[in-house]
């Protein structure tokens, strides 16, 4: 089994679970991953999700074995079908995404992981744009996250480079939110999750959505999505459990609707 998937408190942890080859990715646990994400997103018991690996890594990308071998599929299809997928999964699902790297996060491990909503990593993992070690360019939306993350020079010389960037000091150039240190990586995880879990559902993935647009909006058009999805916030349980709450001095319980 390419990918485990388990549910609690909330939170579904979807594992890459090749450790042998550091959980580098084939067909089958690309498709495996794809389904994980789709029933993530129609899963009302799921209100966060968590993305890690199994074993000493997170991710090391593709699994270079089946990319070369002739009978195994073309570089064409193992991005448009295996990766791409993936990808638009991550940003379109309307719940907060966590990446938890655990491990080394290579080629289009690293660019998953990037995708994410937001990004820890143990303080002994890292980061590589691998694909130029071999002659190819960065794929599964590095070229498109990276530079806007850390901004166009940086990532223009960690794309060509292929050099590795420890947790610190992708933490320092913002490349993701926060290192921790190796023996508390669990647990932080865990309770930031469940954090996330209990908060309005509704909200954070209206939120999501909104980024989303940003990205290729002007500020008019943006001004028209913050409107218009302030609306469909409003019209959610959510809000008025929050509401009714702050104004009786109670803990809000929110249902994520």
């Amino acid at each position: 089994m390419g990918i485990i998937s388990t549910i609690e408190n909330g939170v579904c942890e979807i594992k890459l679970n090749r450790p042998d080859v550091f959980n580098s990715f084939n067909k089958a646990m690309a498709l495996e991953m794809q389904v994980a994400l789709d029933a993530c997103e129609t899963n009302k018991d799921v209100r966060a999700i968590v993305i890690t690996g199994e074993g000493k890594a997170f991710c090391a990308g593709q699994d270079l074995a089946e990319a070369t071998d002739p009978n195994g599929p073309p570089l064409n299809s193992i991005v448009k079908d295996h990766y791409n997928p993936i990808i638009l999964r991550i940003r379109k699902i309307e719940k907060p995404i966590i990446a938890a790297v655990n491990g080394v996060a290579a080629g289009a491990g690293a660019n998953i992981a990037l995708a994410c909503d937001i990004v820890f990593a143990k303080e002994s993992a890292s980061f590589i744009q691998a694909f130029s070690k071999i002659g190819l360019i960065p794929d599964s939306g590095g070229t498109f996250f990276l530079p806007r993350l850390v901004g166009m020079q940086k990532a223009m010389a960690l794309m060509m480079t292929a050099d590795k960037v420890g947790a610190k000091e992708a933490e320092a150039m913002n490349m993701i939110y926060k290192s921790v240190a190796d023996d508390e990586f669990v647990a932080t995880i865990d309770a930031f999750a469940k954090k996330l879990a209990k908060m309005p559902t509704k909200g954070l993935g209206l939120t999501k959505k909104a980024m989303n647009e940003s990205l290729t909006n002007s500020l008019e058009q943006q001004l028209k999505v913050e409107e218009d999805l302030q609306t469909q916030a409003g019209n959610s349980y959510d809000f008025n459990e929050g509401c009714a709450a702050f104004l009786e001095k109670r803990k809000p319980e929110f249902k994520g609707e």
